[in-house]
């Protein structure tokens, strides 16, 4: 096990994810899935839908898991040292500049300018989950879990932890017996 290509991989995930979990959670799945090959696909969006379910920053409970899947207790340290410890410091860091420059419109326009950026690496990362989604389970399921989640999050306003555990349930209960 590489310690410095864990530790590498979290710390630049969580310092450029600019907005907090859902703007690092494509930039961890680039590291985790594509680039050191830690989870598939299908794995990391399983750690993304526990993740979710539990209380905290998703961030840390990513890097808690896939850091002791692949190198024990020390891969948890230093997965977890490289999300908590860079980023609390370039956070403070950062909010005093930009609480001192607030109203430039050079900060203005880097804080506006980043969040389509984040959108299109959203876009993206669901794309590949989705994917995933039809080859596992087919068209037709997938896209009626997307729409009655959709439905319970936006009409209903369901919390996004318990519209998780009802997949995890329907995943467990009806789905098994179809695959």
């Amino acid at each position: 096990m590489n310690w410095w290509d864990l530790f590498w991989g979290f710390l630049v995930s969580n310092l450029l994810g600019y907005g907090g979990g859902p703007a690092s959670i494509p930039l961890m799945q680039e590291e985790i899935v594509h680039h050191y090959h830690w989870l598939t696909n299908s794995q990391f969006g399983d750690v993304l839908a526990v993740a979710n379910a539990l209380p905290g920053p998703i961030a840390t409970k990513i890097a808690a898991f896939v850091g002791y899947q692949v190198g024990g207790w020390t891969g948890f340290a230093v997965a977890l040292t490289a999300t908590i410890i860079p980023s609390a410091a370039a956070l403070i860091w950062f909010a005093r500049i930009l609480a001192r420059y607030r109203q430039s419109p050079a900060v203005k326009g880097m804080t506006l300018l980043v969040q389509p950026v984040i959108a299109a690496m959203m876009v993206v990362l669901t794309w590949e989950m989705g994917r995933d989604s039809v080859r596992a389970i087919g068209v037709g399921q997938s896209l009626g879990i997307a729409a009655v989640s959709l439905w319970a999050l936006t009409r209903w306003r369901i919390h996004p932890a318990l519209v998780i555990v009802a997949a995890f349930l329907y995943g467990g209960l009806v789905l098994s017996h179809w695959i």
